[in-house]
């Protein structure tokens, strides 16, 4: 009899020790909502889910990926089906995502990534980095200070930059106002060229062309799934292009200073863990920013514009492709 009951008592210990690991591991399911489909924004779903299956364990996070393809109706559509089926987190890859996540749930924690200014999209004055919401995240902010020193090292000539953006991007906005400022402050004038989407773009590109002397295109999604058409406008001009990320540099620019956007998915991966796990509340979360950015041009197109690389390599950057 008392075998009886060593044995029982053992399997008991053994049922809460089984039950106690289940509940200390969790299977999670996490909702993505991926903007536009571009190097950029892939790399940093890329990164995210690589990296957080790396934190939880093979098998114990489920993704439900969604592209918008650069339409907010979209954008809303995914974040309501991930509401409806009660994912544990929503990852928002780039503004428009965040907007539509915002809209849809206060009680999902959201995380943002390739977001420029937390608090344009959250229409926080004064931004203090944090957001006291479910909202968190981490940015694509890139020096604004040193793109525009980049422009006037390669072009110390130049008197007039044409900055060319999409002005139905939020994040747009702030990085022209930015760069604006650094430049204007240089004694460079500055011209806008805004397009509201990818029908304007070739036009706008070729005006920004005829009217600069030195182009420059933020970290903008509708102008980086659509670099290929900007290159096919402006190449022809003899009017360089400094870009905001690698795809955008890699189409149709000559230098970048840039987010490692799949680093930056790991990065928000992290922080996806610790909300997870418990360890960390979304509201009392600080938005975090790239620890290092990449410095590269584009061999080719300088070659072709008579850029002398020498000067970029002293400088630190790198050729795309190494």
């Amino acid at each position: 009899m008392k075998k009886i009951r060593v044995v029982l008592t053992a399997l008991f210990l053994c049922f809460l020790f089984l039950a106690a690991s289940c509940a200390g591991g969790g299977s999670y399911t996490v909702g993505i909502c991926q903007q536009s489909p571009h190097k950029a924004l892939d790399a940093a779903s890329a990164g995210f889910r690589d990296a957080l299956t790396a934190e939880l364990g093979e098998g114990n996070v489920t993704f439900l990926l969604q592209d918008a393809h650069g339409e907010s109706t979209s954008c809303t559509s995914i974040v309501n089906y991930f509401v409806s089926q009660r994912v544990d987190l929503i990852l928002a890859n780039a503004t428009t995502a965040l907007q539509a996540a915002v809209n849809g749930t206060v009680e999902i924690p959201i995380l943002g990534t390739s977001v420029t200014d937390y608090g344009t999209v959250l229409g926080m004055d004064d931004f203090p980095g944090i957001t006291g919401t479910n909202v968190s995240g981490t940015s694509d902010l890139t020096p604004l200070d040193e793109q525009a020193q980049l422009i006037l090292t390669l072009f110390p000539d130049a008197k007039t930059v044409g900055l060319l953006y999409c002005s139905a991007e939020p994040n747009s906005d702030y990085q022209i106002n930015g760069i604006r400022q650094h430049l204007e402050a240089k004694g460079i004038k500055c011209k806008d060229f805004p397009f509201f989407d990818s029908n304007e773009i070739a036009s706008v590109a070729k005006a920004a062309a005829a009217a600069s002397e030195v182009i420059y295109i933020p970290t903008d999604n509708t102008a980086a799934s659509s670099a290929e058409a900007i290159g096919g406008a402006v190449l022809h001009t003899g009017t360089p292009i400094i870009g905001g990320d690698a795809g955008i540099c890699g189409s149709c620019g000559i230098a970048t200073i840039c987010v490692d956007y799949y680093a930056l998915g790991e990065q928000t991966a992290k922080l996806a863990a610790k909300i997870l796990r418990g360890e960390a509340k979304i509201e009392e979360m600080p938005i975090e920013y790239a620890a290092a950015y990449q410095k590269l041009y584009n061999p080719e197109l300088c070659t072709e514009y008579g850029i002398d690389t020498a000067k970029l390599d002293d400088l630190g950057y790198a050729p795309m492709g190494n």
